[in-house]
């Protein structure tokens, strides 16, 4: 489809989108849908929760933040429900300032960003509609036309709440335009941009002797002011400051707290009451869900000021900390790089985690638990299984620091050191040990750690590349084992076998003599130690694959080599262990001869074809191994 038949579509939308009538008309929509009259705060957790959610190990994750914050489920749950839910539910929560408080980098700008754009595409859609008095500055509920006598009729018969009052410009057009005839008055849809300036406002500090409190609340048009005669004349004022073209959705402080007190004087009115003051007016009521977003130390450099317990006392404070999960990292760095005009570039696979490993471990706080060290803990809070711990552990070291993730290296600094390895000259792949290379030497230049961090964050980048060299040591171990796939699978048959043998109390067939032995639990042994099980946990782990077969059986299907992951894995490891000497000496040898050559061409191209390694990376890799395994 060319753009200009996109354009055209898109302008044929709008037109279909449209709408407008008088005030009689929209009364009608409202008593077939009262969900017309919905404030501010409803319209945000109606977008969220109209993305969908999905439980997870307990816990609700709300779709809607799904393609841009990563790893922040349980702040994001909190949020939602404590704040957002209760405030729809029109509870007095809807009366404070959410103030989204983290360290930098931490994910809270995107948040903010993300629910405004929510809102300019769900005020294009039936539920989110969104209709105003047509030519009224900020975009006013047409119900506030009815006279405040009349409300406790109007709410019981449309089963809904009317709160606020005219503003001053549409309480002069009621009089003159229209002659108080408020059935007359007309309305239109209108849609949430924050382009256009419609329920949508941004408001960042500067230097303030230079700002001026107009920017908030509008300002007088003194070119007028000979027309109309007067100040407070709603004709001779423009009602453009943010909160007033905020109206309806939301009001977004950036670094609140760097503002000048008289900015935040107006905050007291519109949280509690829903109105502020402007000009010569009496209170302007306004319906607007208040966010902000600041760090820690201004935070904690604002509550030590008495003289903003009256504000503080009107603040909710939600904790955005940073991610924790390693995976989630990942994906964080992989979305700054896809934005990036540097897609000629190819990351080597692990490149990303090896950086994400590091950049966790540094947010991470010792857990008290026995035999818990960081990299396990870092294991667990990424979803992986640790034997002898169960998800009891996970939540109570979850819930051990109520501070943990507020510290630590922040994505920004690892996206600038990744960029830095992508932008060298000639480079065609970057890989694990370029990255971490990149991190190391940015400590050096890094403004706000001591010394003592400084040797702290150079052991996590060591403990990165030991978990590196194990991933790496695993991928070469499977692409290999792809190239002994029938051994493997031998070898799989034969554990099975044996197990089955050990359990039923029965011998088994010798293959070579057909006599009938006890299993070979020398065998057995020598695969379950690939994994970890110990000697008082063999018995359990070889009936519950004894469970898995049967139960496979029963519903007709085959349980294969790759079918149970541990087992699997197991298998692959003692292969490799196996066969170590030949991929030591395939990988090292710098003449390999025909068969050590068939090889690693088998091995590359399974690399590259399965595992999304280019030539350069893959040739690297199998060089890197090599040099492991002959250390």
């Amino acid at each position: 489809m060319s753009i200009f038949k996109k354009i055209s579509d898109y302008r044929a939308e709008n037109e279909r989108l449209a709408w407008k009538g008088n005030f009689a008309e929209y009364y009608e929509l409202v008593r077939k849908n009262p969900k017309l009259a919905m404030t501010a705060h409803s319209r945000v957790f109606n977008m969220i929760a109209s993305k969908g959610t999905e439980e997870r190990n307990g816990q609700i994750r709300y779709k809607f933040f799904d393609n841009d914050i990563f790893g922040l489920d349980r702040a994001l749950e909190k949020l939602v429900e404590e704040y957002f839910h209760s405030s729809a539910r029109r509870l007095d929560v809807r009366k404070r300032i959410l103030l989204l408080m983290g360290p930098v980098s931490g994910g809270k700008s995107t948040l903010v960003t993300m629910l405004k754009k929510g809102l300019e595409e769900y005020s294009r859609t039936d539920d989110g509609a969104v209709y105003a008095i047509s030519g009224c500055p900020m975009h006013e509920e047409p119900l506030h036309l009815i006279p405040g006598e009349l409300r406790a009729d109007v709410e019981k018969e449309l089963g809904i709440k009317i709160e606020g009052n005219l503003c001053p410009s549409c309480q002069m057009r009621l009089k003159t335009e229209y002659a108080g005839r408020i059935e007359d008055v007309v309305v239109e849809r209108v849609f949430i941009s924050e382009v256009d300036r419609v329920g949508v406002g941004t408001f960042s500090p500067s230097d303030p002797k230079s700002q001026d409190i107009a920017d908030l609340t509008g300002s007088i048009d003194f070119s007028t002011i000979t027309e109309y005669g007067s100040e407070s004349d709603p004709r001779a004022y423009r009602f453009d400051g943010e909160l007033n073209k905020a109206n309806r959705g939301l009001m977004e402080f950036q670094e609140m707290l760097k503002c000048d007190e008289k900015f935040l004087w107006n905050l007291l009115s519109l949280t509690q009451e829903g109105n502020f003051k402007a000009g010569r007016f009496a209170l302007i009521s306004a319906d607007e869900l208040i966010v902000a977003h600041t760090n820690e130390s201004e935070y904690k450099g604002f509550i030590a000021n008495k003289k903003n317990e009256a504000l503080q006392s009107r603040m909710i404070v939600m904790q955005i900390p940073y991610n924790l999960k390693v995976s989630e990292e990942e994906k964080i760095y992989a979305k700054l790089i896809k934005q990036s005009d540097m897609n000629h570039v190819h990351i080597a696979p692990h490149a990303l985690r090896a950086a994400a490993i590091f950049s966790i471990l540094t947010r991470l706080k010792e857990t008290k638990k026995q035999g818990m060290d960081l990299v396990k803990k870092m294991r667990m809070y990424d979803g992986e299984s640790i034997e002898g711990y169960k998800e009891a552990d996970l939540k109570e070291m979850q819930n051990e620091y109520a501070e943990e993730g507020m510290t630590g290296i922040d994505p920004r600094y690892v996206i600038n050191r990744i960029s830095s390895a992508l932008i060298r000259k000639d480079v065609q792949c970057i890989n694990a040990l370029d990255v971490l290379r990149a991190l190391k030497d940015g400590l050096d230049q890094h403004p706000s750690i001591t010394k003592d961090e400084r040797e702290r964050y150079l052991n996590f980048i060591s403990v990165a590349r030991k978990e590196y060299d194990e991933l790496a040591k695993k991928e070469i171990q499977k692409a290999f084992v792809y190239s002994f796939e029938e051994s493997a699978k031998t070898l799989f048959n034969n554990y099975l076998d044996n197990i089955e043998a050990f359990c039923n109390w029965q011998k088994i067939k010798d293959p070579l003599t057909g006599e009938n032995v006890d299993p070979d639990e020398r065998l057995m042994r020598s695969i379950e130690e690939q994994i970890g099980i110990s000697e008082n946990a063999k018995k359990a782990f070889r009936e519950e694959i004894l469970i898995r077969m049967s139960s496979y059986q029963r519903k007709g299907k085959k349980f294969e080599y790759n079918t149970h992951e541990r087992l699997r894995e197991a298998i692959e490891k003692k292969l490799f262990t196996d066969l170590k000497d030949i991929v030591k000496i395939t990988t090292s040898s710098k003449t390999p001869d025909e068969q050590q050559l068939k090889r690693i061409n088998e091995v590359t191209a399974r690399l590259i074809e399965d595992n999304h390694y280019c030539p350069v990376c893959a040739n690297e890799l199998l060089r890197y191994v090599g040099s492991l395994l002959n250390r």
